[in-house]
């Protein structure tokens, strides 16, 4: 997706940032990213960044960048790197265009001693424009709630990590929700479900799903979608109004969220029967509509509030003066999210150092590492996470991990969760991917990885 205007960005300019006590450095542009460590080179372990501070999607894409950036400069001043290796970090603003985030992906790829550890582009649309040039640079792709749901399938997709959740797990999941309410998911049968999407690549990827829910239990979906950046609404209202549906899914982010939650409270529609996707569910989507937003619902993909990692990151990084943003900020769901996003590339990292050695590692040897997680309870609470999240575990072919969410509701001035954990349903969805990414390997006639041989291999 283009946007219309940038009012920051001019040309393609990078920022460095020094993460802790470790200098930031670069290597030459356009250099390919190293293939083997460099047993004299320094030892730094290079993290980039594709944020989007600018533009009309800032709101949301910076506390995001702030809590990812926070947790690399917390594992640099609080325990000097991963494994005594220094993380080095720089950022190059996407604005949320697919078209940048291509060039910032090449412009930063092959930096650090072994090229970038992984790439994490906060975008549907860039991770679809990304996919087939992380095979070729072996570098993965974490894309922690987002991305392409087939990419699950590490058979095929094997630099890609949808870890959390997919699309097509929110999608299902809040099916499973409604279906709840209703006494049971045959019960949905003559409802009608509208789908008010972000019309993108990230907007379109829960429409496969709700289509299958669909035929499986009888429900009509309305299919509903809003142009860019989505502060014109009006048209779309008017057809929940005319059509008035049982319930409202919102598929959006930035100020399109806020803009849906004003016009249902335009047009009278109740905000108890709508439910966001967890981009849809943050303090950014809520706040500008205050008490008149108050009962709707939205995924949570992870805890709200403070545990002991950010009682550290205050402590380490804030009492320091070397923040990315406010402190009143830390513990927000956006910060919370991109501060679990840098976890699991950190963690990535860590589980690849007890195969390769605590060293600078490149991509291919950290794939090795995210898709041999295993971080239960007591790794959760190491880390200071508590019960942020549900553990998770991943494989040769899952590249998931975890398929959970709650639903949260807003009541004026906070969100509090109302459900208890939900699973997707993954014998729906395991059949899809396998399916969509068979398709995908046709297209790009691509050979279906053998994890099985991997595995007996070594």
């Amino acid at each position: 997706m283009r946007l219309a205007t940038f009012k920051a960005l001019a040309a393609a300019v990078s920022v460095v940032a020094a993460l802790g006590s470790g200098a930031a450095f670069a290597q030459d542009k356009g250099k390919a990213p190293a293939k083997a460590a460099a047993a004299a080179g320094p030892m730094e372990q290079f993290f980039p960044a594709l944020p989007y501070r600018t533009g009309a999607y800032a709101p949301n894409g910076v506390p995001w960048a702030n809590g990812y950036a926070d947790y690399l400069k917390l594992i640099n001043a609080r325990d000097g790197g991963i494994g005594g290796v220094k993380i080095t970090y720089e950022e190059c603003e996407t604005g949320y265009a697919t078209d940048r985030g291509v060039e910032c992906y090449e412009r930063l790829k092959g930096k650090g001693p072994t090229g970038a550890a992984v790439f994490q582009p906060l975008s549907t649309g860039i991770t679809y424009a990304t996919t087939d040039k992380t095979v070729t640079d072996k570098i993965p792709l974490i894309t922690a709630g987002y991305g392409r749901a087939d990419s699950i399938d590490g058979e095929a997709f094997p630099f890609n990590f949808p870890l959390l959740g997919t699309y097509w797990d929110a999608a299902d999941i809040l099916v499973q929700h409604v279906g709840k309410l209703n006494g049971g998911l045959d019960k949905l049968k003559g409802k009608k479900i509208a789908l008010v999407y972000h019309d993108s690549p990230y907007g379109k990827e829960p429409i496969a799903l709700l289509q299958e829910r669909a035929k499986m239990h009888g429900f009509e979906l309305l299919l509903l979608p809003v142009t860019h950046p989505g502060v014109e609404q009006k048209a779309t209202w008017l057809q929940i109004r005319q059509q008035r549906p049982d319930y409202v899914f919102l598929w959006g982010w930035g100020v399109m969220n806020s803009t849906s939650l004003k016009e249902a409270v335009a047009t009278g529609y109740p905000r108890e029967k709508m439910f966001g996707v967890w981009w849809a569910a943050a303090e950014p989507d809520v706040q500008p509509v205050g008490a008149d937003a108050k009962g709707y619902n939205g995924l949570g993909l992870h805890g709200i509030g403070r545990t002991k990692v950010h009682e550290d990151i205050i402590k380490f990084v804030h009492d320091k003066g070397q923040a990315s943003g406010p402190k009143d900020e830390v513990g927000s769901v956006l910060y919370n999210r991109g501060m679990i996003s840098a976890m699991l590339a950190v963690e990535g990292v860590r589980r690849a150092q007890e195969r390769y050695g605590k060293k600078p590692l490149t991509g291919e040897q950290i794939r090795w590492g995210l898709e041999n997680l295993a971080i239960d309870q007591k790794k959760l609470d190491a880390l200071g996470l508590g019960t942020m999240i549900k553990p998770l575990s991943t494989s040769c072919k899952d590249h998931g991990g975890s398929h959970f969410a709650r639903v949260q509701t807003w009541d004026g001035k906070q969100w509090s969760f109302t459900s208890d954990w939900y699973e997707a349903d993954q014998q729906i969805i395991l059949p899809m991917a396998k399916r969509s990414s068979t398709a995908y390997l046709a297209e790009k006639k691509l050979p279906r990885r053998d994890c099985a041989k991997e595995l007996t291999s070594g």
